[in-house]
Parts: structure tokens; sequence; C-alpha cells
């Protein structure tokens, strides 16, 4: 595996792991319309590509494909983190974060923050994130559950009194 910055070639087969990983994950987490609601058919290439060009995520690379990718914001905005399912279990999205760990620290970021999914919270609080906040979003009609977590970066990593709560769902 290998981690590179976003190209602007690699924008369809991003947009279509994010499309993938999402439908894959286990029914009894989300229903199928909660799915479609938060990836909808078809997938919006353009949209993805102009989205791509603004958030410039992390790729990670097995044989050639794109097997996962991550986003941080200027502000600690953890905004998407997502892994192919034929290359999940692999290491890849905690690759990808270790890499987007060190990113925040050379850019002095202070505190990082995400709107975690239910599969992706367990993977967040893993790293020393904490829940603020169970979020209820609606997303083209449909209610879908998230988590506001965040996580201070500092030398000794102990979380602090949060000022702003951020809301939302992530990958618009």
């Amino acid at each position: 595996m290998y981690i590179q910055t976003y190209s602007a070639d690699k924008a369809g087969e991003v947009a279509e792991l994010f499309y993938q990983s999402v439908h894959a994950i286990d029914p009894s987490l989300y229903t199928a319309e909660q799915k479609e609601a938060w990836a909808p058919t078809p997938v919006d290439y353009a949209a993805w590509s102009e989205r791509l060009k603004v958030k410039q995520p992390l790729l990670a690379f097995i044989e050639n494909r794109v097997a996962g990718f991550i986003e941080l914001d200027d502000d600690g905005h953890i905004d998407c983190t997502y892994t192919h399912p034929e290359f999940q279990v692999r290491g890849v999205a905690s690759a990808l974060y270790e890499r987007l760990l060190e990113d925040a620290r050379a850019r002095n970021i202070k505190r990082l923050y995400v709107e975690a999914s239910l599969i992706a919270k367990p993977f967040f609080e893993h790293r020393g994130f904490s829940v603020i906040t169970k979020n209820e979003v609606q997303r083209n009609g449909v209610l879908l559950v998230n988590f506001s977590m965040e996580r201070y970066l500092s030398s000794n990593n102990q979380n602090q009194p949060t000022v702003n709560i951020f809301l939302g769902w992530s990958c618009r």
C-alpha cells in the first residue's frame, strides 16, 4: 500500500469507491433506503470531480487501485474517510489516518473533528476521539444518524472542553 495526494485522474475512481463503500454497509446499521439517500444512484461524477478539486484528499493505493481516501480541511475537519469494500480490514483507513495525523501536526492543527457514521464511530473512538453529540440528519427526506466527535492534538492528547459543535453529514 502507498499513500499519495489526490490527482484529478482519480476522481471517478474515488466517487465509485464512496458509492460502493456506502452501499456495502451492513443493513443492520443502515437500511437500503438510508444508503441510497447517503450515496444516491446514479453516482454524480461531475459533482464529485468538483468536490475533490477543493478537498484534495489523501488516497491509499493497493494493486494500483484506489483502496481508500480521507479528507482534512484546514480547520481540522475530517470530512470523509472511506475504504473500498474489497480492501477493508487491511489497514487502509488506519494508514490514511496516520498520514492525516502527521499532516495535521505539521500544519499546527490543534483539534480534529468529524461527523462519524455508525460504522466509523468505533474507528474514531479507538483513535482517541470523544463523542460530543448524536445527530439525526435528514438527507433526501430520509433520517440518518451520525456522531459529532473530536480529538485535541497536544503533547498529552487530553481532550479539552468543546467551544464549537459542528453538526452535519460528511460527504454531501
